[in-house]
């Protein structure tokens, strides 16, 4: 897979000091995945592992907060990932992450000084035991229900000090971090949920409602590892990867020339960074292939499902391509390595789709910037409802039988209206990411989506793309300059040892090493024939014309001082060579005249002023013609194909495939040109499908490239939004039904988020809520929206009806499932 060397690396920056005691644990090389790191997360099975790619900022698979704001130390300060505690506990909105697991302390901000403190104190080291536990958090919820229930109860009614005591047991359980997390974020002058959260809390204490507080903060800890694992079933898990692929490879040793066999083979285990290319690597059953390679000994069959999202498992044998991270299922093979553990499959599929989740779209970013201002305003007005509610509504101060107070109101307010609802919004974003990469399909950030799902147009490249690429060379032609023009006969001195390999042999020279389909159907056709030998002195590649060469050893026909040149490409190309128009016509006519037709895909070849002409067949790719159909039925797109080739090639293949606009003949700047005008005409958007280097102008240009990369340029993928692991377009309605599906629930989870905090805040504020009781409607709704996203997860759907009858079908298998599962266990029959 070619593609994977194209793709962007992350972009570099400076990383924080790393403590002594981190240096200790360094082994002398870095496994796989150095950008993967463990963090702590809640305290849930299979819940902890934190994803980042560094030198980027890290991201929290398992964490839905982190997912959407870049975790921060607390002013930039105190953020550690120690090696000897394996973990670094991240837990922010907006922009706030807490890393307080170190046990050494940089920086001289505020926060930063008060986490020394707390670690001289032994207070962090507390917080960071207890900080979201799951088991600490029901133990402290228990507790404070039980004392709140104590009064109600007869026989514990008398026991006055019992709620009291269970109050001072339960509250310290979740207020010591909480305490500590929002003490430091308030000396970094950052105001957040966290900091909201335990103001309210503590607050409660001295307003004399401890109970309140505590179920406060105890429900906020629930609710929020309750959202972190919703989080976590939606994302694309790269541990999977991981864990699909060898920290070591079987090393085989050779000696100078020696040929590389099974038999009497030793070989050395060795870490796979230090694979070097054209090394030969032994991959035995059930094992995992540690980088890219091609099979040089024997066959088997591998499966690619964690890769591409391709469930059938493949043949490889001798001379196959095997990417980095295929499982070897039967067989033993001895595999040529081709890539660097850096460039290899596996490594750039976890660094593309981690770029992708941190590419962040319009709307999460404009909530990044929104969400620390947004929280000032909160605070603020909590303190103007506080403060001033006695002097306009005459509220009490602190509350009294008959109204509640204005602080309590106020801190109502606070929770009520903190925007935890609508920082999990683009959690849709993330989930459509992960889902598609499970496909195996790659998204250079969440922007992506937005652009996708507004475009208009797409637009097709014929080969390679609508065909299978796969040219078979029928018929080579010579058609100018091979004839004795005055008396009409062959000249047997014209070329060597005929015209048909001559020029064969002269193509492929040329064409060797070519990624192009021409090219490769080319060298296809030369193997295994007699031809003489050329050799290519230099080259020229010109994109979207041909290729120019001069010939190393023969003399030009005009001039025994001059190497005669050779050019191919498209047959307008060779014939605006010919600076004579009527030598240029009679080329044009000949092509037209040729006795095999104009349905083939041709070529030129001119050599020494003679032209040949090469005939390719190319045939539609399988399952085009229903892609297409959901394209123009389903999605309402404008449909059309864009193409270098003559018009009689162009729309043979644009009828077997459906497609009724056809642009044909287009050079790279031609290609440019429409995709600019479609887009400026339609509105909305072009979506531009290829995979050649003559495509990437056009693909840069469109709203959204998207690329085969199987078989893509590295230039075509280097300027693609999209790339396709699996060489088929299947997949492209998919992928434009998802991106309608993700805007369409970000947009619900944003509304249900404004909804949800309306909702919690006016009843608050006016009176109608107790304190525990606004914190359950605001974590609740935060869980909605959370709900309401991974619901990308589901297969998506082009209409609302069609929405409807995906509901009523699953309901259909759940009650037959359950009906099937109930028969199968008769109820027992009670003799009368």
């Amino acid at each position: 897979m070619q593609f994977l060397t194209a793709s962007a690396s992350a972009s570099s920056s400076s990383a924080p000091p790393v403590p002594r005691s981190a240096h200790l644990l360094r082994v002398s090389r870095p496994p796989p995945f150095p950008h993967l790191r463990r963090r702590r997360a809640p305290h849930l099975p299979s819940l902890s592992l934190s994803l980042s790619l560094a030198p980027k900022p890290p991201l929290l698979l398992a964490s839905r907060r982190s997912l959407f704001f870049t975790p921060r130390a607390h002013g930039d300060h105190h953020h550690h990932n120690h090696g000897h505690h394996g973990h670094g506990h991240g837990h922010g909105h907006h922009g706030h992450g807490h890393g307080h697991d170190g046990a050494e302390v940089h920086g001289s901000g505020g926060g930063a000084a008060v986490m020394r403190m707390a670690r001289a104190i032994g207070w962090a080291d507390v917080a960071d035991a207890l900080r979201e536990h799951l088991q600490v958090c029901c133990i402290s919820l228990g507790l404070l229900l039980m004392a709140a229930v104590c009064p109600h109860v007869a026989p514990l009614s008398p026991v006055g000090r019992l709620p009291a005591a269970l109050i001072a047991v339960a509250f310290p359980l979740v207020g010591v971090s909480a305490a500590l997390d929002a003490l430091v974020d308030i000396a970094d002058g950052k105001i957040n949920i966290h900091v909201l959260m335990a103001l309210a809390a503590f607050a409660s204490i001295f307003m004399g409602n401890s109970l309140e507080g505590g179920l406060l903060l105890a429900m906020f800890n629930l609710a929020h590892i309750a959202e972190e694992y919703f989080t976590s079933k939606s994302m694309y898990d790269v541990r999977e990867l991981k864990e699909n692929h060898p920290e070591f490879a079987l090393l085989l040793e050779t000696s100078g020339d020696e040929s590389v066999h099974f038999s009497n083979r030793s070989y050395t285990k060795v870490p796979v960074h230090d694979l070097e290319v054209d090394s030969h690597i032994l991959v035995r059953a059930g094992e995992a292939v540690p980088v890219d390679g091609e099979v040089y000994q024997g066959s088997s069959t591998i499966t690619i499902e964690h890769l591409t999202g391709e469930t059938k498992p493949v043949e490889r044998t001798v001379g196959d391509a095997i990417p980095g991270g295929a499982r070897n299922l039967e067989g033993m093979m001895i595999v040529k390595v081709t890539k660097s553990w850096e460039d290899s499959t596996l490594n750039r599929i976890v660094q593309l789709t981690e770029e992708g989740q941190l590419n962040k779209p319009k709307l999460q970013r404009w909530l990044d910037e929104f969400g620390e201002h947004y929280s000032k305003v909160v605070v603020a007005l909590s303190l103007a409802v506080a403060l001033l509610g006695p002097f306009l509504f005459k509220w009490p101060f602190f509350g009294n039988s008959v109204c509640r107070g204005s602080i309590y109101r106020g801190l109502g307010l606070m929770v009520a209206a903190s925007p935890c609802a609508l920082a999990v919004a683009p959690l849709a974003y993330a989930t459509a990411i992960s889902s598609l990469a499970s496909k195996g399909i790659l998204l250079k950030g969440g922007h992506v989506l937005d652009a996708l799902s507004v475009c208009q147009s797409i637009a097709f490249d014929k080969t390679g793309t609508l065909t299978t690429g796969k040219l078979m060379c029928k018929a080579i032609e010579p058609i100018h300059g091979h004839l004795d023009v005055s008396h009409g006969v062959n000249d047997p001195s014209c070329c060597t040892p005929n015209c048909e390999s001559e020029a064969l042999a002269v193509a492929a020279a040329m064409e060797k090493g070519t990624t192009h389909p021409i090219g490769r159907a080319v060298l296809n056709h030369s193997v295994g024939r007699d031809l003489p030998v050329v050799a290519v002195e230099s080259f020229e590649s010109l994109p979207g014309r041909g290729v120019v060469a001069t010939l190393s050893g023969i003399k030009a026909k005009n001039s025994e001082n001059e190497l005669a040149k050779a050019s191919i490409g498209s047959v307008e190309y060779i014939s605006s060579l010919y600076r004579s128009n009527g030598e240029s016509e009679q080329i044009k006519q000949a092509v037209k005249c040729s006795a095999f037709g104009p349905e083939f895909v041709q070529a030129a070849l001119s050599v020494d002023k003679k032209v040949t002409l090469f005939h390719f067949e190319d045939e539609p790719r399988s399952g085009v013609c229903e892609v297409i159909y959901t394209l123009r039925e389903k999605a309402k797109l404008r449909i059309m194909m864009l193409t270098g080739d003559h018009k009689s090639s162009a729309m043979r293949v644009a009828k077997a495939v459906c497609i009724d606009e056809v642009h044909f003949s287009l050079k790279p700047e031609d290609k440019l040109n429409k995709v600019k005008a479609v887009s400026r005409e339609g509105g909305g958007g072009l979506i531009m499908v290829g995979d050649g280097i003559n495509d990437a102008p056009a693909l840069a240009a469109a709203t959204v490239g998207i690329v085969l990369a199987q078989r893509a340029s590295a230039t075509a993928v280097a300027v693609a939004d999209i790339l396709l692991l699996q060489d088929n377009l299947c997949v492209v309605p998919f992928c434009i039904a998802k991106a309608r599906q993700t805007t369409s629930l970000v947009k619900q989870s944003v509304a249900l988020a404004l909804t949800c905090i309306v909702f919690a805040a006016l009843p608050s504020v006016l009176g109608f809520l107790p304190l525990w009781l606004t914190v359950l409607l605001h974590e609740g709704g935060t869980l909605l929206v959370c709900l309401n996203s991974i619901r990308a997860l589901n297969h998506p759907t082009w209409s609302l009806g069609d929405d409807i009858c995906q509901l009523i079908d699953g309901l259909k298998n759940y009650i037959s499932a359950k009906l099937n599962s109930s028969s199968k266990f008769p109820a027992n029959t009670v003799p009368l």
